[in-house]
């Protein structure tokens, strides 16, 4: 029946000149049948550069949202109208502008991670992997929303910066605890343990690896390794197919991500026949306000 399914996906998306895109965190199935793997960011950037001119998004709101900031003169589709990010949707643009309003020193720095509307009243975007080196070429006092774990990870590489965090997060991740990590090495010891930073500082203090989750990849990729995974599980299962020879549990049981598990090849073939999903659509001033913020992050990263 899947194979059926992607074969009928693979045909119909050359029929109709239709680009998918596929979050790293999807159903291998889905992968299977995507032009494009990677993050959300790195996904942005492969839709503005293929000429398609309708895109299917597998993933999560937020990540079509930042395609149609980028590429407003495409059609972008999100299969599942109901894959949200909790994390995204936590800050209200309204706590931004009244913070700035009495810290007009601040700049405010939103991770990739937020909605259209967030980042139109923030200054610079980073992804988890441009955070560090986007963060020390900033002079100002930084405002970073809307995650608290991935900030306190930025503050304590760079101790001498002026940072004030918001109580945001990712739940999933956040779920993680010291006794977790406990549990798993003394289940795998001589594992090596890789983690995103979207994890608890607590947690992080026993990694051997730190990283996004192409980070996480390339770092198992560059060694051989058994290792712990401290992210998405669909990432450990990615790695468990890539390398059969090798094992890569999962730090904690509770790393599934519902939301991007919601999609599946069902939702994705109605998303390219045109049958189904999100017609995701941003006002031209938001999509301008925000678009400032993600060609902040692309020229302050590329320095």
């Amino acid at each position: 029946m899947l194979e059926d399914i992607k074969k009928q996906i693979l045909n119909l998306k050359k029929e109709k000149d239709v680009l998918i895109l596929a979050h790293s965190y999807q159903a291998p199935e889905i992968l299977e049948v995507a032009d494009e793997v990677g993050d959300s960011f790195a996904l942005s950037i492969a839709a503005a550069k293929h000429p398609h001119k309708t895109v299917v998004l597998c993933g999560v709101k937020f990540m079509a949202e930042t395609v149609k900031i980028l590429s407003p003169e495409k059609t972008v589709i999100l299969p599942t109208e109901n894959a949200t990010c909790p994390m995204a949707e936590q800050i209200n643009p309204q706590e931004i502008i009244a913070f700035k309003k009495k810290n007009p020193i601040f700049k405010v720095v939103a991770y990739v991670n937020t909605t259209a509307e967030l980042k139109a009243v923030c200054d610079v975007c980073v992804t988890s992997s441009s955070a560090i080196r986007i963060m020390e070429k900033i002079k100002e006092p930084v405002l970073f929303v809307p995650d608290k774990n991935l900030g306190a990870y930025i503050k304590s590489k760079l101790p001498g910066k002026d940072i004030i965090l918001m109580n945001g997060c990712c739940p999933v991740h956040d779920s993680v605890n010291e006794e977790d990590v406990k549990a798993a090495i003394e289940a795998h010891p001589g594992f090596k343990l890789a983690m995103h930073p979207e994890l608890p500082a607590k947690v992080l203090e026993y990694a051997d690896y730190i990283g996004s989750t192409s980070g996480i990849i390339e770092y198992a990729d560059s060694v051989s390794d058994n290792i712990i995974i401290g992210t998405e599980k669909s990432i450990a299962d990615h790695l468990s197919i890539k390398y059969p020879e090798r094992q890569f549990p999962l730090l904690a049981k509770t790393l599934m991500c519902p939301d991007m598990r919601i999609t599946t090849l069902m939702d994705v073939y109605k998303a390219v026949l045109g049958t189904g999903g999100l017609n995701i659509e941003i006002d031209e001033e938001t999509r301008l306000n925000a678009k400032v913020s993600i060609d902040a992050m692309i020229e302050l990263g590329s320095k």
